[in-house]
């Protein structure tokens, strides 16, 4: 499997287009496997179950329209992005297990960090619980999303991926509804006091990725075309 790093900014329809490319080749024999680093200029994406109300900023980013599952997210600067290009039909033809892992992966690149991410059911991505926080209105923890996931797959083969908050200007996610959901914030690994770089990520990510995606077996089979936010 390659791992591929690329400094400074992407344009996102350079990397779609790359994705598309591998994806086809990985599908075909002709490639390895890719995971992909990169940081996109600001944007904000809509993936298939985007609603245009959701969108209340149009004109501050260029927005783009994804073949990824959710709705709409922002990429910028100080946020990991990271594409996955995996042969998922080798690694057992069972989707929702792929994407249980790549939740597993993020919570676990970041406990590197001695930070909890969880997952919370009805609510995509990764949280973390905010005590420095006053309550919420129902007298609960507050939440704040710190990774993104959206995910397709095209002959078994996946792409899009994840995302990580490391340092982006969070105020960039004011012109969206992220992911559809109003009643939590999003925070960085350095909003939570973290002197935390991309590099550092970067090596928690390739630490971790073995030990949640290795051995797994074929268990159960679910349509290749699903499109999981």
């Amino acid at each position: 499997m390659e791992w591929k790093t690329t400094d400074g900014l992407t344009d996102y329809q350079e990397a779609t287009a790359f994705m598309e490319a591998r994806v086809a080749a990985i599908a075909s024999g002709d490639a390895d496997e890719c995971i992909w680093l990169l940081e996109h200029p600001p944007l904000y994406t809509a993936g298939t179950s985007a609603k245009r109300e959701d969108l209340t900023d149009p004109d501050r980013f260029p927005v783009y329209e994804s073949k990824r599952g959710g709705q709409y997210t922002y990429h910028g600067p100080g946020q990991r992005v990271v594409y996955v290009m995996l042969n998922v039909g080798k690694r057992g033809h069972d989707v929702r297990r792929f994407v249980q892992q790549l939740e597993e992966w993020v919570i676990a690149a970041l406990a590197e960090f001695n930070v909890t991410g969880e997952i919370r059911e009805g609510r995509v991505g990764v949280w973390v619980q905010r005590n420095d926080k006053p309550l919420t209105a129902t007298g609960q923890t507050a939440e704040d999303k710190i990774a993104a996931i959206g995910v397709r797959l095209r002959k078994w083969v996946s792409f899009h991926g994840i995302s990580i908050n490391v340092e982006p200007d969070l105020s960039h996610f004011t012109g969206i509804v992220p992911c559809g959901i109003q009643d939590h914030g999003v925070t960085s690994l350095v909003d939570l006091g973290l002197p935390v770089t991309m590099a550092d990520v970067d090596v928690a990510l390739k630490k971790t990725f073995e030990d949640v995606f290795a051995g797994h077996a074929e268990v159960s089979r679910t349509d290749p075309a699903i499109r999981i936010g």
